[in-house]
């Protein structure tokens, strides 16, 4: 498009939106109806850590917001030269899980509880199994349990629960609904029925039932919307909430508000049965989209659903490129000492390169990237750890084909649970992350780790608010029977490029080699931190 028909496109509210509360970054993006973003908006925020609780006020969220929007409206202005007043859809995202509760006036009564709180084990191992179904610490369904075996007062007040997305989504649109993607991390879902697992929701009301609280656990949760929905518009009041200029135009209509872990599918066009999207960097997670349920629970496993529903499970695991990173800073102190000089990326670039000389097994060395504990393969605090055997080749592509193997070790330990444990089949995987900025290198390392071909869409970077973006375009856009999963493939990603990169033989074989060791050695792991207190 050029700048004319963008031009117009704005006035004549023929656009999309999705924002998405990050970690760290509140972001906004708004696309044209050829899903191309034209213009963006962002704002910094950190959690804090109040009375033992991650937590980010409601201050913090709406302050966040307007400051997000205004600078989107400003990047209007701007390119354009016209004041954003018309929008065609609006969509809500932000990280899932977590707990907020009102009471009959809207009040929030404790303050809202991330997901990065870890406070609520005794919930999470009764609810599993009572449901015989794996609750991760993080779920909103934990979070409330764990409030009521603590005997928190505020339980018996509660009207209404739900997450940060839907939260905002409520108070701009006054309705109570959520995204059956971001549902299926507060309570088990019912896929074939699209809404929360029935005999689930009995048991829990039978489980608290001699608590004598005036509600029951359905009474009190978000309505599921699918994704295509039509879940709301925007208010006069929440207009109030967005747009601190007034501009923006009220009755504007939303789609259901998703979870980051789905608008990262869409973002990556992984939501058809047999794909799945891996994201590496910081923490690595893969999310897999199931043919049908696994066969029992798995402690290291979250089951979750697309934004339309399909059942995914995801491996999460929280070390990847932190001390790959601390290696490298290292090697820039080395050439700097030696009065040199090259750019970050160039470095981590020529070093994945030289990863892919060294033997396919790494040839004896073997590491640990451990800077915190690790579920997957049960531990609660971490070591980096580095160790070889004493005649193996100590060169440097033997080294960093070992540092890239092992931020891969605990990812793998999980994706085998499905892979050769449930017989679960994936045809291809979609990259996106920091560890794809190599070009191709981090890609076949990731090949030869999951064992299946690995592709990197040239839109992987636009992230999550696209993601957002894209849902509410679909809930506008869509034809009647039209699938998310159709309307993806053959309308948003046909004009874009994918790199695929299929796995080679011999790195397949090195890694599972490598594995066999990494799994061992988890003894030597285990003794670091005996010793390294």
């Amino acid at each position: 498009m050029g700048s004319i028909d963008i031009k117009e496109a704005i006035e004549n509210g023929k656009t999309t939106m999705g924002i998405e509360f990050g970690s760290t970054r509140i972001k906004a993006v708004l696309i044209t109806e050829d899903f191309v973003p034209v213009a963006n908006g962002s704002h910094k925020w950190e959690n804090r850590l109040e009375n033992n609780i991650w937590t980010y006020s409601e201050d913090d969220i709406w302050t966040g917001l307007k400051d997000c929007y205004a600078q989107l409206a400003a990047d209007v202005k701007n390119k354009y030269g016209v004041t954003l007043k018309k929008i065609g859809a609006i969509g809500i995202s932000a990280m899932m899980h977590g707990y907020m509760v009102f009471d009959k006036d809207g009040k929030l009564l404790v303050p809202f509880r991330t997901w990065r709180n870890t406070m609520t084990q005794e919930a999470s191992e009764k609810l599993t199994e009572l449901f015989n179904f794996h609750i991760p610490q993080r779920w909103s369904i934990a979070h409330l349990y764990q409030a009521i075996l603590k005997g928190e007062p505020h339980v018996k007040d509660i009207v209404y629960q739900t997450t940060l997305e839907g939260y905002i989504h409520w108070k701009l649109t006054g309705e109570k609904v959520i995204g059956i993607g971001e549902a299926s991390g507060m309570f088990p879902i019912d896929s074939p029925k699209k809404n929360y697992d029935e005999d689930m929701l009995d048991k829990f009301d039978a489980l608290i039932a001699d608590k004598g609280f005036p509600w029951k656990i359905r009474d009190i949760m978000p309505r599921v919307l699918v994704a295509g929905e039509n879940a709301g518009k925007l208010t006069d009041e929440g207009v109030k909430l967005l747009d601190e200029s007034g501009e923006l135009e009220a009755g504007i209509p939303f789609c259901p508000p998703e979870g980051d872990a789905g608008t990262g599918m869409v973002a990556t066009n992984s939501v058809a049965q047999r794909t799945g999207n891996v994201s590496a960097g910081t923490s690595v997670f893969a999310m897999v989209v199931l043919e049908h349920a696994l066969s029992k629970p798995y402690e290291e496993l979250d089951m979750v659903t697309t934004p339309a529903g399909d059942p995914v499970a995801m491996v999460h695991c929280n070390n990847c490129t932190s001390d790959l990173n601390a290696w490298v800073n290292l090697f820039l102190e080395v050439i700097g000492l030696a009065g040199g000089s090259i750019d970050t990326q160039e470095l981590y670039s020529r070093l994945y390169a030289e990863a892919l000389k060294g033997e396919s097994d790494c040839g004896g060395l073997m590491a640990y990237n451990y800077f915190s504990g690790e579920h997957i393969t049960n531990f609660e605090e971490g070591r980096p750890l580095f160790m070889r055997k004493p005649d193996a080749v100590f060169s440097l592509a033997n080294f960093m084909r070992t540092t890239l193997f092992t931020a891969l070790g605990a990812l793998k330990t999980g994706m085998n649970i499905l892979i050769r444990g449930e017989g679960v089949k994936v045809d291809k995987l979609l990259g996106h992350g920091g560890w794809f900025n190599a070009k191709g290198s981090g890609q076949r390392i990731m090949a030869a780790a999951m064992g299946v071909p690995v592709s990197v869409m040239e839109t992987a970077g636009e992230g999550g608010p696209w993601g957002e973006a894209l849902l509410a375009n679909y809930m506008l856009k869509k034809e009647d029977g039209e699938t998310l999963e159709a309307y993806l493939e053959k309308k948003v990603f046909a004009g874009f490029k994918a790199e695929s990169m299929d796995p080679v033989a011999e790195d397949v074989k090195g890694f599972d080699e490598f594995l066999k060791l990494y799994t061992e050695g988890l003894k030597v792991e285990r003794a670091a931190i005996e010793v390294l207190k």
